[in-house]
């Protein structure tokens, strides 16, 4: 059982959830930065965070199929871009909510940073999921 939270007394969040509460006895999954790498470990879409960004939630759907959960039963997020521009972040966002990451708005936290771990590497996210009893 996942509840998402609003805070009313907090700025409204454009498309996020303040926190996620996981009811106990729930299993939860810490999964790995999901990175903008094919299966022969290519880098995708050089020099396109919107290309690296669906290659990238396209991977961590197989990251969350392996522990036996899906996209839906994420609960949290890290998105980290290289970029210093909003705009490109707002993009990089875009795809994501896009992607049907989540129930509902999932916590999470999108940030500029200066360089990730592959060279030409635009975009990786981690992700926190709940994985559904069998």
């Amino acid at each position: 059982m996942i509840r998402r939270i609003t805070v009313p007394s907090l700025f409204a969040p454009p498309a996020y959830a303040h926190a996620s509460v996981v009811e106990a006895g729930t299993r939860l999954a810490f999964l790995a930065g999901s990175v903008p790498l094919d299966a022969s470990g290519e880098l995708v879409a050089p020099g396109d965070p919107v290309g690296q960004t669906e290659q990238m939630i396209a991977n961590l759907a197989e990251q969350a199929g392996a522990v036996g959960a899906g996209l839906e039963d994420v609960v949290y997020t890290d998105v980290y871009v290289v970029t210093d521009s909003p705009e490109v972040i707002a993009t990089v966002w875009d795809v994501v909510r896009a992607s049907g990451l989540s129930r509902g708005p999932h916590s999470s936290t999108i940030m500029g940073v200066t360089c990730l771990g592959y060279p030409g590497q635009l975009v990786e996210i981690t992700a926190t999921v709940a994985v559904p009893r069998d």
